[in-house]
């Protein structure tokens, strides 16, 4: 039988939180799990689910908050982009409102301004991510 040798495939939110027309600012879990720091909502996509239900399901698991795709931010597959092993993450800019609870892995769930993003503290390539999120 075939085994295709290949990386692990990913999703991940830039979720931005709003109240109305006021862009509350964007959403980041800390993690649980090594590795520590900051992250943006996310994880594996499950045998059989597409891409676009696996981060709206990840969003849900990880802040409680229910997410509306707004458009795609690219796909991030460096490698050594994750520590534990290759991982291809297909990225997503994502709407929400509410207010954010941790579950799943995320130890804690902040918002944080535009101006007040911690790229220094993000795990993985996430600060690269929001980067490219800033300059779109």
């Amino acid at each position: 039988m075939f085994k295709p040798n290949t990386p692990y495939i990913a999703v991940d939110a830039v979720l931005r939180l709003w109240e109305g027309e006021k862009l509350k600012g964007i959403v980041l879990v800390e993690r649980k799990y090594p590795p520590l720091g900051f992250a943006l909502p996310g994880g594996f996509v499950e045998v059989g689910e597409t891409v676009e239900d696996a981060v709206i399901r990840e969003v849900g698991e990880e802040t409680g908050l229910s997410a509306k795709i707004v458009r795609l931010l690219g796909v991030y597959s460096d490698p050594q982009r994750d520590p534990r092993f290759h991982v291809v993450s297909v990225v997503f800019v994502c709407d929400a409102e509410g207010k954010p609870q941790a579950g799943d892995d995320a130890k804690e769930v902040k918002i944080f301004s535009l101006e007040e993003l911690p790229l220094e503290r993000m795990c993985f390539d996430h600060g690269r991510i929001l980067k490219d999120f800033l300059r779109s």
